[in-house]
């Protein structure tokens, strides 16, 4: 599933990521734990998918930049390019009680870009992959394995046609 699907392949797609999250369906070629989905979505529909399923799942956008609105705001015109960061202070609290030097992980992002035909893709890194590196011990790793799933979820609410 590394390449864009239209019409009934897309459908198709999209009730196998729902039904098998587990398996990193969508998941390009690259760096095991970097998720990447093709979507039907222009830009803009993306982000506004994404904030509403970053909201519907408990979550907070708590940091957003766009490299494309600071292109536009020098006068230079590139495609959609948005870094959204996510993430809740109960699990910031326990990622520090687990690991300080962790914290410079928090929050964990997502990255919108639009594609030359004009759609847009999603892309993050797992926050089990990110918090692998850190000395946390059980702690850390349950609460990332927690992060995992509502982050799986809130990527397949946010692909969706």
């Amino acid at each position: 599933m590394t390449k864009l699907f239209s019409g009934y392949g897309m459908v198709f797609a999209a009730l196998l990521l729902g039904l098998a999250v587990a398996a990193a369906p969508g998941k390009a070629a690259g760096p095991q734990g970097l998720l990447h989905y093709t979507t039907p979505h222009s830009f803009e529909t993306l982000v506004e998918k994404l904030d509403q399923a970053v909201t519907d799942n408990g979550m907070f956008v708590v940091t957003r930049a766009s490299a494309s609105k600071g292109a536009a705001g020098r006068g230079i015109t590139i495609r959609g390019d948005m870094v959204v960061g996510v993430y809740r202070n109960d699990f910031a609290v326990r990622m520090l009680e687990a690991s300080v030097p962790a914290g410079i992980e928090a929050p964990i992002r997502f990255h919108i870009y639009e594609t030359a035909d004009g759609k847009a893709n999603l892309a993050y890194w797992t926050p089990s992959s990110v918090f692998k590196p850190y000395d946390g011990g059980e702690t850390l790793r349950l609460m990332a394995e927690e992060l995992d799933s509502i982050f799986a979820l809130i990527a397949q609410q946010a692909i969706a046609p």
